[in-house]
């Protein structure tokens, strides 16, 4: 009986190595390494993330999940920012609310990039008007004994449950975006408690402290490998790393404070996947107010280049050459011309940009105050531009 019961489990095992993973492949896919998912109808965004060619220009807009959304705000009227973030079916509900206004081509996971800080054992509280708020920031670097990276994942894994469950409800409709804060970004956050107009506390301590800095960036590189690779393994199709803080610092100190850790993110992360035998998919940069380093940019490994509106897109894509993407860069205030002036500057922008590698988006996340019916003159007059 012990002997039958050892040959049913190993012709199992064998039956689950050779089954072919597209039997059903009208509607799964094994994409990922932990099980099956919808088949994707619209690949467009990761078609024009690996260069080839797309059948019309793919959009999707930074904080699309968002405030503006007057379904987003009756439901934080009963949800706490960070509830929302930490229970997969709300994360969800939130990810999916403009895909059933709009005809975007990407969704990205509701969640913050906070949550890092959180998980490395520091409070952080959304607070109305303000915005988030970290009471008890990182002053001096003896303070950093107080963070706590071991465990820092497994605090994380709500994250990686909403993407999968994500994957599941999208049905394969667009590809899901997953997301991670910067480490000079992260930093800043975790110095300053909270936002800040100057940074002038963190960048204090990369004169004052320049040994633990290094010691602290590393610290939240090694914290956003993890948490990317996991994303990805619970099924993110892409991936951006928002340097939101880039413009506190000048070229020479974004070369030194920003560049290194972003290489480090991009070559550990691809490092891991191939070892896994895991696809690696596109991942973005956006470094927002460093458009004096594009070129260096460019030669980090980063398969798009996020731009933000200051940004000239023919000098971008002279400076980064004709083998990276290009994502962005519509002013977000130009949400607030009228129709007419919206869908022409849209135009103007695809026009600029070109079919070939190019993602439209907004130069930086959409306002809480814009209206709806420009989302729909944005999504509608890229499509429509080429």
């Amino acid at each position: 009986m012990k002997d039958a019961k050892l040959l049913g489990l190993r012709l199992v095992w064998l039956w689950w190595l050779l089954w072919p993973t597209n039997v059903c492949s009208d509607h799964f896919k094994t994409d990922s390494p932990l099980q099956p998912f919808p088949v994707l109808k619209n690949d467009n965004l990761l078609r024009a993330a690996r260069g080839e060619v797309v059948d019309r220009v793919p959009v999707w807009v930074m904080r699309q999940a968002g405030r503006y959304l007057p379904e987003f705000q009756e439901l934080r009227k009963q949800h706490d920012f960070f509830t929302v973030c930490r229970t997969p079916e709300l994360a969800c509900e939130v990810t999916m609310q403009p895909l059933r206004r709009f005809d975007l081509d990407a969704s990205i996971i509701f969640s913050d990039i906070l949550v890092i800080p959180q998980a490395l054992g520091l409070t952080v509280e959304m607070h109305a008007g303000v915005g988030p708020v970290l009471p008890q920031p990182i002053k001096v670097p003896d303070d950093l004994k107080r963070l706590t990276p071991d465990g820092a994942l497994s605090r994380l894994s709500y994250v990686g449950d909403a993407i999968t469950m994500m994957r599941h409800k999208l049905d394969g409709r667009v590809p899901l975006i997953g997301f991670s804060g910067a480490p000079w970004t992260l930093m800043g956050y975790m110095i300053e408690g909270g936002g800040s107009k100057t940074m002038s506390k963190t960048k204090a301590w990369l004169k004052d402290y320049p040994e633990d800095s290094k010691l602290f960036l590393n610290l939240l590189t090694d914290a956003i490998v993890d948490y990317l690779e996991m994303q990805v393994k619970a099924g993110a199709q892409m991936l951006q790393v928002f340097e939101s803080s880039a413009e506190h610092l000048s070229k020479e100190d974004f070369l030194e404070w920003s560049v290194p850790y972003l290489r480090r993110i991009r070559d550990e992360l691809v490092d891991r996947l191939n070892k896994k035998v895991i696809p690696v998919v596109p991942i973005t940069l956006f470094a927002k107010g460093a458009g004096h380093s594009l070129k260096e940019q460019s030669e980090l490994g980063y398969d798009v280049i996020g731009l933000d509106w200051t940004v000239d897109p023919i000098e971008a894509r002279n400076l980064v050459g004709p083998n990276i993407t290009l994502q962005g860069n519509l002013d977000p205030q130009d949400m607030y011309r009228n129709p007419d002036e919206l869908r022409n500057l849209t135009t103007e922008m695809v026009h600029k940009f070109g079919k070939s590698r190019y993602i439209a988006n907004l130069g930086h996340g959409i306002t809480p105050q814009t209206p709806l019916a420009s989302m729909e003159v944005l999504v509608e007059a890229v499509h429509k531009a080429l």
